[in-house]
């Protein structure tokens, strides 16, 4: 899972130790093979199949914020789909809006859930990755899914796309080998408990960086 930077930043540049393995392969070639990667599921959490306490939420009305500057109450909301908010990224509240979390901005309300650049993730196309090992635009697909244990249908799901970075992590949560894919919206009260929020553990994928 990811929490992505606030829409409109660009991408941080700059060397991470560690990921000399990975292959630089310029734009109009080949993909070419990593091995060792761990894959991990981000979603839109839904509130309507949230319940429990109510958690008041103060923050932006629109995109267009900074943090500490124009916070309003945005609405109460249960609590656990304000963590998964803030751990996700993102949540579709009653209205049809979405209430987005940022570790830079904090909580505001959009139209859409939003990827670094501001524009709407896709479903099982956004991923999300520390911008020093792949750069936003770089594409991937899932070719083994590694020794974590996995159903067959899941790794199958996970494998089937390409892949494309236009997010990135909240800094510290990311690593040398780690992608994040979108999967959209949460699908049962149960979703995080569900066969496909996994985590892929020594995964290869075929890379192709931007």
């Amino acid at each position: 899972m990811t929490v992505p930077e606030t829409p409109g930043h660009p991408p941080q540049t700059g060397a991470l130790p560690g990921i000399s393995d990975v292959p630089t392969v310029s734009a109009g070639s080949s993909p070419a093979q990593s091995t060792g990667w761990e894959v991990t599921v981000y979603y839109t959490a839904v509130a309507a199949l949230h319940s429990g306490a109510a958690q008041q939420v103060t923050g932006c009305p629109t995109i267009d914020c900074e943090k500490g500057r124009n916070q309003r109450d945005l609405g109460t909301f249960p609590a656990s789909f304000v963590k998964a908010v803030k751990d996700e990224g993102t949540g579709r509240v009653a209205d049809g809006r979405y209430l987005n979390w940022s570790y830079d901005t904090g909580y505001w309300m959009d139209t859409a859930p939003r990827d670094t650049a501001g524009r709407p993730l896709v479903p099982w196309v956004s991923a999300a990755a520390d911008g020093d090992v792949l750069r936003a635009g770089a594409r991937f697909s899932v070719l083994r899914c590694g020794t974590a244990e996995v159903t067959a249908a899941v790794c199958a799901k996970l494998k089937a796309p390409t892949w494309t970075i236009v997010d990135e992590f909240t800094p510290g949560m990311g690593g040398s080998k780690h992608v994040d894919v979108y999967v959209g919206e949460e699908t049962g009260t149960d979703f995080t408990d569900s066969d496909l929020y996994t985590t892929l553990e020594g995964a290869t994928l075929s890379v192709l960086r931007a």
